[in-house]
Protein backbone atom coordinates (compact mmCIF):
# COMPACT_ATOMS: atom_id res chain seq x y z
CA UNK A 1 0.00 0.00 0.00
CA UNK A 2 1.21 3.69 -1.32
CA UNK A 3 0.56 5.73 2.59
CA UNK A 4 1.81 8.83 0.78
CA UNK A 5 -0.41 11.54 1.81
CA UNK A 6 -0.97 14.21 -0.95
CA UNK A 7 -4.02 16.48 0.97
CA UNK A 8 -3.97 17.38 4.67
CA UNK A 9 -7.46 18.99 6.15
CA UNK A 10 -7.46 20.57 9.65
CA UNK A 11 -10.83 21.08 11.13
CA UNK A 12 -11.39 22.72 14.28
CA UNK A 13 -15.22 23.11 16.20
CA UNK A 14 -15.39 26.98 17.55
CA UNK A 15 -17.85 27.79 20.06
CA UNK A 16 -17.62 31.11 21.60
CA UNK A 17 -13.86 31.47 21.84
CA UNK A 18 -12.77 35.11 21.60
CA UNK A 19 -10.65 34.41 24.01
CA UNK A 20 -8.70 31.88 23.00
CA UNK A 21 -8.85 31.33 18.59
CA UNK A 22 -6.69 33.89 18.00
CA UNK A 23 -3.84 32.15 20.00
CA UNK A 24 -4.96 28.56 18.62
CA UNK A 25 -4.87 29.74 15.30
CA UNK A 26 -1.17 31.04 15.59
CA UNK A 27 0.27 28.28 16.76
CA UNK A 28 -1.55 26.29 13.62
CA UNK A 29 -0.49 28.84 11.24
CA UNK A 30 2.90 27.82 12.71
CA UNK A 31 2.63 24.26 12.27
CA UNK A 32 0.98 24.43 8.81
CA UNK A 33 4.29 26.70 7.86
CA UNK A 34 6.62 24.49 9.11
CA UNK A 35 4.63 21.61 7.11
CA UNK A 36 5.00 23.70 4.12
CA UNK A 37 8.64 24.25 4.13
CA UNK A 38 8.65 21.08 4.67
CA UNK A 39 6.60 19.76 2.09
CA UNK A 40 5.70 22.22 -0.56
CA UNK A 41 3.31 20.25 -2.86
CA UNK A 42 1.15 19.13 -0.17
CA UNK A 43 -2.05 20.45 0.08
CA UNK A 44 -3.35 21.79 3.23
CA UNK A 45 -6.51 23.42 4.54
CA UNK A 46 -8.12 24.57 7.48
CA UNK A 47 -11.69 24.93 8.45
CA UNK A 48 -12.91 26.46 11.29
CA UNK A 49 -16.50 25.59 11.98
CA UNK A 50 -18.26 28.01 13.95
CA UNK A 51 -21.57 26.93 16.16
CA UNK A 52 -23.83 29.18 16.96
CA UNK A 53 -21.06 32.03 18.29
CA UNK A 54 -22.32 34.99 20.17
CA UNK A 55 -19.34 36.70 20.50
CA UNK A 56 -16.59 37.73 18.49
CA UNK A 57 -15.48 34.57 17.15
CA UNK A 58 -16.42 34.90 14.16
CA UNK A 59 -14.75 38.18 13.44
CA UNK A 60 -11.69 36.40 14.47
CA UNK A 61 -12.20 33.42 12.13
CA UNK A 62 -13.08 36.02 9.22
CA UNK A 63 -9.53 37.63 10.02
CA UNK A 64 -7.92 34.79 9.77
CA UNK A 65 -9.44 34.11 6.18
CA UNK A 66 -8.25 37.05 5.18
CA UNK A 67 -4.93 36.87 6.12
CA UNK A 68 -4.55 33.11 4.99
CA UNK A 69 -5.67 31.82 1.94
CA UNK A 70 -5.53 28.17 3.29
CA UNK A 71 -8.55 29.17 6.23
CA UNK A 72 -11.88 28.85 5.39
CA UNK A 73 -15.14 29.28 7.65
CA UNK A 74 -18.16 26.93 7.94
CA UNK A 75 -21.03 28.95 10.37
CA UNK A 76 -23.33 26.02 11.61
CA UNK A 77 -25.97 25.91 14.75
CA UNK A 78 -25.36 22.54 15.60
CA UNK A 79 -25.28 22.27 19.35
CA UNK A 80 -23.08 19.18 19.36
CA UNK A 81 -19.75 19.18 19.07
CA UNK A 82 -19.97 15.56 17.46
CA UNK A 83 -22.05 17.30 14.90
CA UNK A 84 -19.95 20.45 14.60
CA UNK A 85 -16.46 18.33 13.69
CA UNK A 86 -18.44 16.16 11.49
CA UNK A 87 -20.12 18.82 9.18
CA UNK A 88 -16.55 20.32 9.33
CA UNK A 89 -14.63 17.43 8.13
CA UNK A 90 -17.67 16.83 5.40
CA UNK A 91 -16.75 20.35 4.28
CA UNK A 92 -13.13 20.03 4.08
CA UNK A 93 -13.28 16.53 2.03
CA UNK A 94 -15.63 17.46 -0.66
CA UNK A 95 -17.79 15.17 -2.09
CA UNK A 96 -15.65 12.66 -3.81
CA UNK A 97 -16.41 11.26 -7.35
CA UNK A 98 -16.09 7.50 -8.02
CA UNK A 99 -12.65 8.34 -8.83
CA UNK A 100 -11.64 10.56 -5.91
CA UNK A 101 -12.55 8.22 -3.23
CA UNK A 102 -9.47 6.58 -3.94
CA UNK A 103 -7.49 9.76 -2.97
CA UNK A 104 -9.33 9.41 0.79
CA UNK A 105 -6.37 6.98 1.54
CA UNK A 106 -3.60 9.46 0.56
CA UNK A 107 -5.99 12.67 2.78
CA UNK A 108 -5.04 13.16 5.87
CA UNK A 109 -7.38 14.45 8.69
CA UNK A 110 -6.15 16.52 12.00
CA UNK A 111 -8.43 17.64 14.62
CA UNK A 112 -7.91 20.09 17.73
CA UNK A 113 -9.98 22.22 19.26
CA UNK A 114 -10.13 26.31 19.44
CA UNK A 115 -9.00 26.66 23.02
CA UNK A 116 -5.37 24.19 22.45
CA UNK A 117 -2.28 25.60 21.51
CA UNK A 118 -0.76 22.91 18.95
CA UNK A 119 3.36 22.29 18.67
CA UNK A 120 4.84 23.80 15.61
CA UNK A 121 6.50 20.30 14.72
CA UNK A 122 2.36 18.96 15.15
CA UNK A 123 1.65 18.20 11.13
CA UNK A 124 4.95 17.13 10.03
CA UNK A 125 4.80 14.65 12.93
CA UNK A 126 1.41 13.60 12.06
CA UNK A 127 2.48 13.34 9.10
CA UNK A 128 5.45 11.05 9.38
CA UNK A 129 3.60 8.51 11.01
CA UNK A 130 0.87 8.51 8.33
CA UNK A 131 2.88 7.59 5.65
CA UNK A 132 4.74 5.07 7.88
CA UNK A 133 1.44 3.24 7.48
CA UNK A 134 -0.91 4.18 11.03
CA UNK A 135 -4.65 5.28 10.24
CA UNK A 136 -5.03 6.75 13.63
CA UNK A 137 -2.78 9.33 15.85
CA UNK A 138 -3.42 10.09 18.94
CA UNK A 139 -1.52 12.38 20.71
CA UNK A 140 -1.75 13.74 24.47
CA UNK A 141 -2.67 17.12 25.81
CA UNK A 142 -1.70 19.01 29.13
CA UNK A 143 -4.31 22.02 30.46
CA UNK A 144 -2.49 25.62 30.54
CA UNK A 145 -0.90 25.66 33.72
CA UNK A 146 -1.35 29.95 34.55
CA UNK A 147 -4.82 29.24 33.94
CA UNK A 148 -5.28 26.21 36.47
CA UNK A 149 -3.05 27.48 38.67
CA UNK A 150 0.26 25.09 40.31
CA UNK A 151 -2.12 23.11 42.76
CA UNK A 152 -4.25 21.88 40.29
CA UNK A 153 -1.81 21.22 37.96
CA UNK A 154 0.14 18.83 40.10
CA UNK A 155 -3.23 16.67 40.55
CA UNK A 156 -3.31 16.66 36.81
CA UNK A 157 0.49 15.49 36.64
CA UNK A 158 -0.17 12.91 38.85
CA UNK A 159 -3.18 11.49 37.51
CA UNK A 160 -2.12 11.43 33.42
CA UNK A 161 -0.51 8.72 32.65
CA UNK A 162 1.78 10.68 29.52
CA UNK A 163 3.70 7.63 27.59
CA UNK A 164 4.38 5.96 24.42
CA UNK A 165 0.76 3.30 23.71
CA UNK A 166 -1.36 5.51 26.42
CA UNK A 167 -5.05 5.25 26.30
CA UNK A 168 -6.16 8.83 26.21
CA UNK A 169 -8.25 10.13 23.11
CA UNK A 170 -8.55 13.82 23.02
CA UNK A 171 -10.74 15.85 19.84
CA UNK A 172 -8.21 18.41 20.97
CA UNK A 173 -5.11 16.37 19.29
CA UNK A 174 -6.60 13.90 16.76
CA UNK A 175 -5.71 12.36 13.45
CA UNK A 176 -6.63 9.82 10.91
CA UNK A 177 -6.71 8.61 7.64
CA UNK A 178 -9.98 9.97 5.26
CA UNK A 179 -10.55 6.34 4.12
CA UNK A 180 -10.82 5.10 7.93
CA UNK A 181 -12.93 8.22 8.70
CA UNK A 182 -15.57 7.66 5.92
CA UNK A 183 -15.37 3.80 6.79
CA UNK A 184 -16.68 3.94 10.14
CA UNK A 185 -19.18 6.39 9.34
CA UNK A 186 -17.46 9.45 10.88
CA UNK A 187 -17.58 11.48 14.13
CA UNK A 188 -20.80 10.61 15.72
CA UNK A 189 -23.87 13.69 16.49
CA UNK A 190 -23.28 13.80 19.83
CA UNK A 191 -22.17 16.28 22.39
CA UNK A 192 -19.64 14.69 24.46
CA UNK A 193 -17.10 12.03 23.70
CA UNK A 194 -17.50 12.09 20.23
CA UNK A 195 -13.47 11.38 19.82
CA UNK A 196 -13.57 8.34 21.86
CA UNK A 197 -16.46 6.43 20.06
CA UNK A 198 -14.41 7.69 16.68
CA UNK A 199 -11.58 5.78 17.86
CA UNK A 200 -13.37 3.06 19.33
CA UNK A 201 -14.82 2.41 16.11
CA UNK A 202 -11.66 2.94 14.07
CA UNK A 203 -10.19 0.28 16.54
CA UNK A 204 -13.31 -1.79 15.85
CA UNK A 205 -12.38 -1.72 12.23
CA UNK A 206 -8.90 -2.97 12.47
CA UNK A 207 -7.59 0.40 11.79
CA UNK A 208 -3.95 0.70 12.99
CA UNK A 209 -3.87 3.08 15.65
CA UNK A 210 -0.71 5.06 17.30
CA UNK A 211 -1.27 6.55 21.03
CA UNK A 212 2.02 8.78 21.29
CA UNK A 213 3.41 12.00 23.36
CA UNK A 214 5.48 13.12 20.37
CA UNK A 215 2.61 14.64 19.53
CA UNK A 216 1.65 16.90 22.83
CA UNK A 217 -0.52 20.31 22.57
CA UNK A 218 -1.66 22.74 25.75
CA UNK A 219 -5.31 23.21 26.24
CA UNK A 220 -7.45 25.28 28.38
CA UNK A 221 -7.04 24.98 31.93
CA UNK A 222 -10.60 26.57 32.76
CA UNK A 223 -12.82 25.02 35.08
CA UNK A 224 -16.21 26.46 33.77
CA UNK A 225 -16.67 24.39 30.80
CA UNK A 226 -18.40 24.20 27.65
CA UNK A 227 -20.22 21.16 28.06
CA UNK A 228 -21.79 18.22 30.37
CA UNK A 229 -19.33 15.89 31.10
CA UNK A 230 -16.13 17.46 29.71
CA UNK A 231 -12.49 18.25 29.80
CA UNK A 232 -13.62 21.06 32.59
CA UNK A 233 -16.03 18.63 34.45
CA UNK A 234 -12.90 16.18 34.90
CA UNK A 235 -10.85 18.74 36.02
CA UNK A 236 -12.84 19.56 38.46
CA UNK A 237 -13.39 16.66 39.75
CA UNK A 238 -9.36 16.29 40.92
CA UNK A 239 -9.73 19.28 43.90
CA UNK A 240 -13.38 18.70 45.25
CA UNK A 241 -13.18 21.59 47.27
CA UNK A 242 -13.61 23.85 43.80
CA UNK A 243 -17.06 22.37 43.07
CA UNK A 244 -18.54 24.81 45.44
CA UNK A 245 -17.11 27.89 43.95
CA UNK A 246 -16.96 27.00 40.24
CA UNK A 247 -20.14 26.86 38.17
CA UNK A 248 -21.23 26.32 34.37
CA UNK A 249 -21.32 29.71 31.70
CA UNK A 250 -23.96 30.25 29.72
CA UNK A 251 -24.61 28.39 26.42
Amino acid sequence: MNDGIRRLAIVVPVRNEEALLGGCLRHLQAAMNQLGDARPGLRVGLTLVLDGCRDGSEAIAEAAVARDRRVEVLAVDCGSVGATRAAGVALALGEPSAAGRSELAHTWIACTDADTRVPRHWLTGQLALAESGVDVVTGTVEPDRAELGERLFGLWQQSYVRTEGHGHVHGANLGVRASAYVSVGGFDPVPVHEDKLLVHKLRSGGARIRATTRLHAVTSGRLRGRLEAGFADYLRTLDPGVLSHVGRPGP
